[in-house]
């Protein structure tokens, strides 16, 4: 990162760190506006003009997000390679050790994803943390590490993140606390970061919508309500079953469920094609208690392969609700599918399912008249502080985001990285 070629702001990050009045840093804001590689590079150059024989920390959300969003770029930064030797170690250690100019100090690894992550840098003293998606973790894991720092001369906070609900622990402890914090916060928007030309700038933007939009490309911190996909349009994602021509052999085959006994089970029949486009040929929808009784996994299993029917041979897996347990294993036992617990991380899941229906990559048969329905009804609750999907019209949305967020990773990994040379 050549000096003169960085943003104002983010010259403002490498000045900040020298500053002997200001004890933490919080660079919020839009996601690709350069501030996480600002504050790792500026981390590394401060501790080893600052300090030798030292103990720092890198903390994420996982420790696997830090080594690829943190640890793998810093080694390709010739603003570090050229000064300093880096070896990292991972393993159990998670240690990065940086080496030059006569010093030498080590940086271990931390990931913060629960309540019981706070253990995992108990008695470690550290010389300043560097936090990166703070917003990700919980308080008490920020806490803990920030305690690690006390007993240090010179020891300071870095914090980065791309903005949650206003109602976010992270924005109401620091954020608005800045100033009584000792912190300076310095807010990113997308322009702040040198490469984003705007034609990147409009293609990351077209890739976000709603509340995620505004938080992702605005940078703001706002609550989740209305409509969770207020991009779904009619013309755009509904198309007639009898105009599209499948191709088992060519492109792939899914079946997504969202299973439930006194809830409704909702299926879905994939075809994505190899240009990506996933496209729901039909799909199942049983409600128990407007049906009579509920089914029992045998009879959802007979349901299952009559929405199959015809391409039974050509399904490459079934992705169902994990907590299924009893229809998982009915599904394995009959030998006919292989059968993929679905990733159920709900807020991930929705994002996911926005992009690609931002970018129009679903499509839905006009047969799939539930699915058609709970698009227009499935919303956010208002009542709540935290990003929370109201608990009713979702079965469909459930199984569509099954689908999404766990047959549908590689469709998003390319586009992300196309998003991101």
């Amino acid at each position: 990162m050549v000096f003169n070629k960085l943003s104002p702001k983010q010259k403002k990050v490498f000045r900040w760190c020298y500053a002997p009045d200001s004890y933490a840093l919080i660079c919020d804001g839009s996601v690709r506006s350069g501030k996480t590689a600002a504050m790792s590079c500026s981390f590394i150059l401060w501790a080893m003009k600052c300090f030798n024989g030292e103990n720092f920390g890198i903390c994420g959300n996982t420790v696997q997000a830090v080594e690829r969003n943190i640890i793998a770029p810093l080694t390709q930064m010739t603003d570090i390679t050229y000064y300093f030797r880096l070896k990292y170690v991972g393993g159990g250690r998670h240690r990065l050790t940086v080496t030059g100019a006569g010093r030498e100090n080590y940086f271990y690894v931390f990931g913060g994803k629960d309540e019981a992550s706070y253990k995992l840098v108990q008695g470690i003293t550290l010389a300043g943390v560097l936090f990166d998606e703070v917003a990700l973790m919980p308080e008490s894991f920020v806490n803990q590490a920030i305690a690690r720092t006390l007993s240090v001369s010179g020891a300071k906070l870095w914090f980065s993140c791309n903005p949650d609900s206003p109602a976010h622990w992270f924005y109401t402890n620091w954020i608005l606390k800045a100033q009584e914090k000792n912190a300076l916060r310095i807010h990113f928007r997308m322009e702040d970061n040198p490469v984003m030309t705007p034609e990147k700038i409009r293609r990351t933007e077209s890739t976000f919508s709603g509340v995620f939009y505004q938080r992702y490309v605005l940078g703001d911190w706002v609550v989740a309500e209305g409509l969770v996909y207020t991009m779904f349009d009619r013309a755009e994602h509904i198309f007639n079953a009898g105009d599209l021509t499948v191709d088992p052999v060519a492109g792939d085959m899914f079946i997504s469920i969202d299973y439930g006994t006194k809830n409704p089970t909702s299926m879905g029949l994939w075809y994505v094609d190899i240009s990506g486009h996933a496209w729901r040929i039909r799909e199942s929808y049983y409600d128990g208690r407007k049906g009579g009784s509920p089914r029992t996994d045998e009879e959802h299993y007979a349901e299952l392969e009559r929405l199959a029917g015809e391409y039974t041979d050509f399904i490459g897996s079934v992705i169902v609700d994990p907590s299924a347990a009893s229809f998982i294993e009915c599904i394995r036992r009959h030998g006919t599918f292989r059968v993929r617990k679905a990733d159920n991380d709900v807020i991930d899941g929705i994002r996911d399912t926005q992009t690609l229906l931002q970018l129009g990559y679903l499509h839905f048969a006009e047969t799939c008249s539930d699915s058609i329905r709970e698009f227009g009804l499935y919303s956010w609750d208002s009542k709540k502080t935290d990003d929370v999907v109201i608990k009713e019209n979702d079965h469909a949305m459930d199984d569509i985001r099954y689908f999404v967020h766990t047959g549908m990773r590689r469709i998003l990994r390319e586009i992300r990285e196309e998003d991101a040379l």
